[in-house]
């Protein structure tokens, strides 16, 4: 089919590849506009342009899609379908339907569990032990279209925002485009959403990403997971030049008892309101990640010390 394909981050990445691998003729690809990265805060393209823009593939940064030149250049395209995965933009209906079978989503929950922005971070953040992917008919409300396919994953003990990104990004990828052969014969099934059991996964703000040691741990321990590898679950440490930021990228709950906030050993155990946290990988502010073991080689945490 010929097709658009709406993405930004790196998640969508996979999906796109495994579109033009499968034959599909992507006409044009949408990315936001480049933004400033790394320490020159140089602009640079987001990973869905820049892998477009190496493959040959014409790519379009509108700061809008609202935009009625922008609505009138889509149109042009003379499209079958569009496929879209965390672009970033809210599209209007007239974006919407002008493909001709209409515009699709990847979307990283089992809906209506987790419509929004941040549903790969919120499921782990709740405790959920199933999560998935799906690909979804867009409307003009958000993530309420009905459902065309799903793939299930299951979220393990010590998975991390990250591992489950990649995870369910590949997952996407493979659902995609099975679901675009079975649009194509004419095949797909859409069913609506249930209207019980809707959540909203907020986008995450920074504010969140520090530690309140009084919070019961496994609380504590989903949220570490949940914030890594990014924006990072942090605290600070004191040391003889005074408190530095620590963030803890990897942990695991125990059934044991201390004050909140302090050392129960010398391995990173740390007392929570209710149990208590062992600290896997950890990042000093200015370093690198590194595993907890490593991490107390060259800074050495003795019981007792108390973290906040």
């Amino acid at each position: 089919m010929r097709l658009a394909f709406l993405g930004t981050p790196d998640f969508a990445v996979a999906a796109l590849a495994a579109i033009v691998e499968a034959g599909h003729e992507v006409a044009c690809v949408y990315s936001q506009p480049p933004a400033p990265r790394g320490r020159g805060h140089e602009l640079k393209p987001s990973p869905v342009h820049a892998f477009a823009e190496a493959r040959g593939i014409p790519v379009r940064t509108p700061a809008s899609m609202r935009d009625p030149a922008e609505i009138a250049a889509f149109r042009a395209l003379d499209l079958d379908c569009a496929v879209v995965v965390a672009f970033g933009q809210i599209l209007p209906r007239e974006v919407l339907e002008a493909p001709r079978l209409g515009s699709f989503n990847v979307h990283g929950s089992l809906l209506p569990r987790w419509r929004g922005a941040a549903p790969i971070q919120r499921a782990i953040m709740a405790g959920d032990k199933v999560t998935g992917v799906q690909v979804m008919r867009m409307t003009e409300g958000l993530d309420e279209g009905p459902v065309l396919s799903t793939a299930t994953v299951r979220i393990d003990a010590l998975e991390t925002a990250g591992s489950l990104h990649d995870r369910m990004a590949a997952a996407g990828a493979a659902l995609i485009v099975e679901t675009l052969a079975e649009i194509e014969a004419g095949r797909a099934v859409e069913t609506p959403q249930a209207e019980d059991g809707v959540t909203y996964a907020k986008k995450i703000r920074p504010r969140e990403a520090r530690i309140d040691w009084t919070k019961p741990g496994a609380e504590i321990d989903r949220k570490i997971r949940g914030l890594s590898p990014f924006p990072g679950a942090w605290f600070e440490l004191p040391t003889d030049k005074g408190p530095v930021r620590v963030k803890a990228l990897l942990s695991a709950f125990e059934e044991a008892e201390g004050p909140p906030g302090v050392t129960l050993d010398d391995r990173l155990l740390v007392g929570t309101g209710q149990g208590a946290v062992r600290l896997l990988k950890v990042q000093r502010e200015g370093r690198g990640p590194q595993d907890a073991e490593t991490f107390l080689r060259g800074t050495p945490v003795p019981a007792g010390t108390r973290l906040s």
